[in-house]
């Protein structure tokens, strides 16, 4: 853990400018001045409390204006770290979470947290294009690149002929591979994002503070025959993930 710098020069109370914006120069002053990397851990927090001599309040203010411009991140229960880059995706590109990890040059890897068996549901089964109370699969798993939680997915998806799960390790499995070799044609996806805040369960496996920002991507994938083949939820912590997209204008102006 890196001590914060002796030479910090001290907040000025009678500036006209905030404290925690001081603080916040400060702050990332001494991040330069330390070295820290993407992923370096900041002081403790009573260690800044300390060398800065602010209050707790002004404190938290200042870290989180770093938070939302990018420089920090917040790893609940365990500090403040130097931002890493935002991982992009490329929604023009159906691929799976591994070939996006390969893609990028980063390890995959999950921690599972439910696998299972079960009827469809009404809504799941009309999702599917189902009849209700068919056997489909669940499975809820936290995605990892270089072992930093990502995102958090929930997937579930019709058993059908020919799709062997018995003894599958989901921990490093690629869906997209398993119902690929199953003689499944991915071959389409519709997707819908929104911006949510992460409730409590979530941010536990994103490692991050409860209300924290976080890309809800709902997609529904279809083979090349227009039947639907996997429905997943994916939950992206905000600072973790940066959606790029493109457009063309291909009308007139009414």
């Amino acid at each position: 853990m890196s001590k914060l710098d002796a030479r910090v020069a001290p907040l000025q109370s009678d500036s006209p400018e905030p404290l925690w914006q001081q603080a916040s120069r400060a702050i990332t002053r001494e991040i330069a001045v330390l070295k820290l990397g993407a992923g370096g851990r900041l002081p403790p927090e009573r260690e800044l409390l300390e060398k800065l001599a602010i209050s707790r309040v002004t404190l938290r203010r200042a870290l989180q204006s770093l938070v939302n411009s990018g420089v920090l991140v917040s790893s609940h229960g365990r500090g403040w770290y130097v931002a890493t880059e935002a991982h992009q995706e490329f929604p023009q590109t159906l691929e799976s979470f591994s070939e996006t990890a390969a893609r990028l040059g980063l390890a995959p890897s999950s921690d599972v947290l439910s696998a299972r068996q079960a009827a469809a549901t009404l809504d799941q089964a009309e999702i599917l294009s189902i009849a209700p109370g068919s056997m489909i699969f669940h499975l809820d798993r936290v995605r990892r690149l270089d072992g930093v939680p990502v995102a958090v997915d929930t997937s579930y998806f019709p058993l059908m002929r020919g799709l062997d799960l018995a003894g599958v390790d989901f921990a490093n499995a690629s869906l997209f591979r398993l119902l690929t070799d199953a003689g499944v044609d991915l071959a389409r996806a519709d997707s819908t994002i929104e911006a949510q805040g992460a409730d409590f369960e979530l941010a536990k496996h994103l490692e991050i503070e409860v209300g924290m920002p976080i890309l809800a991507m709902k997609q529904l994938i279809e083979d090349s025959s227009g039947r639907p083949v996997l429905c997943s939820t994916i939950r992206y912590a905000g600072d973790r993930y940066r959606l790029r997209t493109s457009f063309s204008r291909t009308g007139k102006t009414v």
